[in-house]
């Protein structure tokens, strides 16, 4: 029987729901969450939002490139990102927010503030709306992953506080045949956790163990949610960080487009990303005995993407 990454919703008690995500993320490096809290109007407001921005002009669009910023904040052109190790960039364009601090914050060289594009009614809004959102669902999950590593329940609370999260508003244009490439090809994520909404069109595939693509197609509403490289590291591979892609559309569906919403859960700047002493032990030495802080981490994965030189 092919094994099937697990719907868990986050309404369950918090010790079973604890035990049901991270033995989840344990096995796949993946989850889907039902009952996250997120108004489904606020969400459809956000795709609306979206949709508007990626229908304006190419030229629009690029006033709100960033040169040298690594795709941080504002807009990345199609064909800009390309996965680590591959030989043909990924079929999408994108839009960065990110979290503003305030004038002066020790952690503000690091986190430049967003840029807001004035074509698009209520766009801010809405996305500082659904920021704070995946924020806060972020950390309830977060709270659920240290109580499966039996850890205090706020353990991440101050490795998140003020941290480099981004949601990245994603396109993906219909296919042309014969494709060059794929929407996005095999990568892992940088960051601590990935909260997705959009997978429910078809296209998101992770790679199991035994080295077979299987489908993640969450619930509508629904969120896939997975552990990234950080996270991976903090926990010296006990929580894998799990390669998946976003592969083209069925002959059927070439001439739709795919529209979905990362957040990209990252710990402060400044954290230094050491590996847990409850992860280390005699069949499980320590793989990273070297610390490295989480934005010196995300420097050295930018470049290796295509994001930064």
């Amino acid at each position: 029987m092919t094994a099937a990454v697990p719907v868990i919703s986050l309404s369950l008690p918090a010790d079973r729901f604890a035990q049901d995500f991270g033995a989840s993320f344990e096995r796949f490096g993946f989850a889907m969450i039902t009952d996250h809290g997120i108004d489904p109007a606020l969400i459809d407001r956000a795709w609306t939002k979206a949709k508007e921005f990626f229908a304006l002009p190419e030229a629009v669009k690029r006033a709100y490139f960033i040169p040298g910023g690594g795709g941080a904040r504002g807009y990345t052109p199609f064909g800009t990102e390309i996965a680590k190790g591959a030989k043909e960039v990924d079929l999408k364009e994108f839009w960065h927010v990110g979290r503003d601090l305030p004038a002066g914050h020790r952690l503000a060289a690091q986190q430049p503030n967003n840029v807001w594009p004035g074509e698009v009614e209520s766009f801010r809004a809405t996305f500082e709306a659904l920021f704070a959102e995946f924020d806060r669902v972020g950390g309830r999950l977060l709270s659920g992953i240290a109580r499966y590593l039996g850890l205090a329940p706020d353990f991440f609370d101050d490795t998140v506080k003020d941290g480099n999260s981004v949601m990245r508003l994603l396109h993906y244009p219909p296919v042309e045949a014969p494709a060059k490439g794929i929407r996005a090809e095999a990568h892992e994520d940088i960051n601590t956790i990935t909260l997705l909404l959009g997978a429910e069109e078809a296209g998101l595939e992770i790679l199991d163990k035994d080295g077979s693509w299987l489908p993640v197609s969450p619930p509508p509403g629904a969120m896939a949610v997975n552990v990234g490289d950080m996270l991976q590291r903090l926990t010296n591979n006990r929580l894998p960080s799990t390669t998946h892609r976003v592969r083209n559309p069925d002959e059927g569906r070439a001439g739709v487009a795919r529209y979905s919403m990362p957040f990209f859960l990252h710990f402060r700047s400044d954290y230094r990303i050491e590996t847990l002493d409850s992860c280390i032990d005699a069949e499980h030495p320590d793989l990273y005995p070297v610390p490295i802080t989480a934005d010196d981490y995300l420097q050295e994965r930018l470049r290796e993407i295509g994001l930064k030189k």
